[in-house]
This record gives C-alpha cells, structure tokens and sequence, in this order.
C-alpha cells in the first residue's frame, strides 16, 4: 500500500468574475519529493497557489495537509499549518542582518525583549539544515541574489514547515546558482520534505523533479512520474494536444502556405530589414541571431518563459542588450530604444493589451491616432476631422465592431480591443511590425480575422514578427519560425518544416 499524500488536493474550485480559474483540480505531493507543477498561461498554477497559502479562498474542493482537512484564510495562518511559500522576487529587508530576516515578525523574546541570542541561534540551525555557510550577523544586502534566495528558503523552513512551495526561484539565477539551489533541495527532500516547484524551465523540470503535475486552463490534464514522461508529451499536455494526432499529420497540407520561404530563403540574411547577431540581455535571453525581411513573417514559438517576449522587448528597444548587435535598413543601431524603433518604421503590440496597449478609458478614435499624435510636437496638433476620417477608414478595414469612434475602447470585446490597437500602429505605415500574442483571450472569430489580416500585410511587404502559444497559429501564418526554450533561441524552421510536431520536437530537444 502506498504512503498517504503530504498534500492531498481534491476537486479545487476558484472563480473570479468571467473566469473559472480552477475547475475541479487534484494535486498530491507526496513526503520526500520535488513535485512540479506545470502549465502554461492561465493554467491555473498561480491561483492553486495561493488558495494553498490562503491569499484566496477556495469556493470548493478540499485540501488535506497530514491527513488533516485544512482552510487557510492568510498566509500566517498557512505557515502556522507548516506550509512556506518563497516567491521569485526575494520579499526580505536589505538593510537588516540575515538572522534579523530569519526572524522577522516571530522573533523570540525573554522578559517582554527580544532574545537576540536565541534569534541568531535559530538562524544558525535554519541555515545549517540547508547545508550552508553564511554569516548571519552580516547585512542581507551583502549578499548575491542567489544566496538571498536561500535565505528565503532558510526563512521558510524556520517554522517546521512541512510543505515548501517554490514559485520561479530560478528565473534571476545562473547555472552555478541553479545548481547550488538544487543541492538545498535535495537536502530537504532527503529530509522528508515535500517541495512544490513552479518553473517554465524543462531542463531543470527534468533535473530535479521526482513527479510532474500538468494543468491547462484550470483543469487538471494529470500527473505523472518525470522519469517516464517524454519531454515531447509533456509539452503536447501543456498546449491540450495529441502527440499520435501531431506525428500524423502530413506536411503537404501546409507545404504550399510556405513555398514562397523556400524560393528564396538562402536570400534572408543578404535582404534583412533587420538583422540580430549575437543579440541579447543577461539574465534574460542568451545571445540570439535573427533576421527578417520585408513581406516576410517570422514567428518566435516556445513555451511560457521561453524568451520569446524578451525577444520581441530588445527588438523594439524597450529593453536595452547587454551584448551583440542591430542592423536595421543596413545600419548598426546603438543606443536603441522605442522612439529610435518607431522613427525606423517599427511598431509593437505588446502581450497585456489592456496594461501596455490600449487605453481603456480612451475613445476609439482617440486610442487609433494616439501614436501618430504623439509622433507630431505639441503644436502640431491632428485635426478632428483627419482624426475621424482615420478612425473610420481602419473600423472599416480591419472591421472593428463598435456602435461609434467615439465609443470607449474598455466596453469593446477583447477582439475589437486588439483591432484596434493594430490600427494605432497601421496609421503609421510600419515597415516592420511585432505582434506578441495578438489572439489571446479572443474569440475564434476574431483569431481568424487577425490572421487573414497578417497575411494580407506579408503581401503588401510588410514584415510581421508573430508570437503566439499557439502552434497550429504560427504554423498557418508563419514562413520561418525561430524555436526558443529556457531563454535561448534553439533552432529556426523553414518552407514545409514549419509543423507543429517540428517546433514541439526542437523545443523537447535536451542539451544532450
């Protein structure tokens, strides 16, 4: 008979207004193990989280820590049950001493005083049980990221937890400081710990993880032992498909979409409007290349956290390289950044629409000249009439549903919210244009709108840098693809190579 589940998770329900986070999800985590939980965008992974650690209250299901059924409502009151969560970005004070951190809100006292002496014993025994040397009367801020992220952890298993929940802790470490980290786990899991891990990382998934839980929109797709889980399945359950149905399909059905990559694509890097070499941002994206020429569309594929936004953000100038070079028209760009991109013919749609896109408040009218006003001085204000008559011109070409142009963009549908951030970007007659994720949240309708208008700027020569978690979406649109996984670009596809079982196979692909 096997051992009772650590954390036993039965039926989870979570909504919010017009979502259904969690649908009646199960997870186990067993004594003694490196559990990963797994999925992508909107999987659920975040919000099973924190109805865990009591930020959110659950509507139904049941959790069970030790055989016991629990309900916190706080996460003082999960830590209390031995529950400890440590969060990607390291929520210590600085400017205080390692043992004060360790501490920090349950310090010991003696005659209504805090115990210093007996402070900076538990921390001593906190960082020895992960097997570490570090001062505890030094300043936290002494330290690197990495050694304060241990602290965390020390931190975290301060209280007897018996459940630890590490959510990305690897993102802002090296592979030194990965490996470093993956010692401390494997001590506590040695120790009978059970350990959540959340990561997009498949290498150290396969690394360090005894079971894998997948979820995909709030429903849980299952759970399975790592060792006997091929990287290409666990990737096919985290986007909902069917390797078998993918391994079939024959690649003549989107063989001619791509003829026009296979012509002439030894001429790309000779005709590139753009051309990276050796591109990238530590601690971001390792050095890529890249190019693209005009009337071409290039997708960017991979999975959550690969780096395909952190590509599209260097492109665009929103984020500065730490090494390599740009080429655009020709010329070797310094000192990049949006204004210099725009003033080159380049536009950018950005992921989150309704943060980094339109303006909610705004009209229609207003939210589609916004960057052409914003590209005149002051003085130079566009007049009503020209404002107008653009504003109804791109409703009509991109057939943007709403009641006016001086309707408020929050109330459209999430479609018409996208048209119309595209229409923004179209009244500047981009040269290039970059579209991270431009059918998310919208209905299939829309999707195929936005793709059909895609394929309609290819042919009028425009270039189009298309990000999508959508496999079968890059394949219908895309001539080339450039495959990322764990931050760095891993292959690209061409012609009739371009299938989904081609980008999920370079993508499973392990350093070995």
């Amino acid at each position: 008979m096997s051992e009772p589940a650590l954390l036993e998770i039965n039926a989870l329900q979570k909504s919010f207004p017009g979502v259904k986070a969690l649908a009646g999800v199960d997870f186990r985590v067993r004594r003694g193990e490196v559990h990963a939980l797994m999925g992508e965008n909107g999987a659920g992974k975040s919000t099973l989280i924190k109805v865990l650690n009591g930020v959110h209250d659950r509507d139904s299901g049941e959790v069970r820590l030790d055989g016991q059924v629990i309900h916190p409502r706080a996460p003082t009151e999960a830590e209390s049950l031995g529950i400890s969560t440590v969060f990607q970005e390291v929520n210590l004070i600085p400017s205080l001493s390692v043992a004060e951190n360790i501490a920090l809100g349950r310090q010991p006292r003696r005659f209504g005083l805090v115990n210093w002496r007996e402070v900076k014993r538990s921390a001593r025994t906190a960082i020895e049980r992960l097997g570490l040397s570090i001062d505890v009367d030094r300043e936290l801020s002494s330290y690197s990221v990495a050694t304060q992220q241990m602290i965390a952890i020390a931190r975290a298993i301060n209280l007897d937890a018996k459940l630890l929940v590490l959510d990305e802790p690897t993102s802002s470490l090296d592979e030194k400081e990965v490996e470093e980290l993956f010692s401390v786990m494997e001590r506590l899991r040695d120790q009978g710990l059970g350990i959540v891990f959340v990561t997009h990382f498949l290498d150290q998934v396969y690394r360090i993880c005894d079971r894998i839980t997948v979820l995909r929109n709030g429903q849980h797709v299952g759970e399975y032992v790592t060792a006997d889980l091929p990287r290409i399945e666990l990737i096919a359950k985290m986007l909902g498909k069917e390797t078998a149905d993918i391994e079939s399909m024959e690649a003549a059905t989107v063989a001619a979409h791509h003829q026009d990559a296979i012509a002439d694509g030894n001429d790309t890097e000779q005709t590139a409007f753009v051309r990276a070499k050796q591109y990238g941002r530590r601690g971001a994206i390792e050095p890529f290349d890249f190019s693209i020429r005009k009337g071409e569309v290039v997708g960017l594929a991979g999975l959550l956290g690969s780096g395909r936004t952190e590509i599209a953000r260097l492109l665009f100038g929103l984020d500065s390289p730490t090494e390599g070079t740009l080429e655009v028209d020709s010329e070797e760009r310094t000192n990049w950044n949006p204004r210099r991109a725009i003033d080159a013919g380049i536009a950018f749609c950005p992921e989150d629409r309704k943060v980094e896109g339109v303006i909610a408040e705004l009209s229609v009218r207003e939210n589609i000249v916004l960057a052409m006003q914003a590209s005149r001085s002051v003085l130079r204000t566009l007049p009503m009439k020209k404002q107008v008559a653009l504003a109804n011109h791109y409703i009509d070409a991109l057939k943007i549903k709403t009641p006016s142009t001086e309707t408020a963009v929050g109330t459209l549908s999430g479609g018409n919210q996208q048209k119309v951030l595209l229409a923004r970007w179209l009244v500047m007659n981009p040269k290039l244009i970059i579209l991270d994720e431009p059918t998310r949240g919208i209905d299939v309708g829309a999707k195929a709108e936005i793709e059909t208008l895609v394929a309609s700027l290819r042919r009028e020569g425009m270039a189009v840098v298309f990000v999508s978690s959508e496999l079968d979406e890059v394949v219908r649109t895309c001539q080339r693809v450039a495959v990322l996984r764990d931050q760095k670009v891993v292959g690209t596809l061409a012609g009739d190579d371009v299938n989904e079982q081609g980008i999920m196979e370079m993508i499973a692909r392990s350093h070995d």
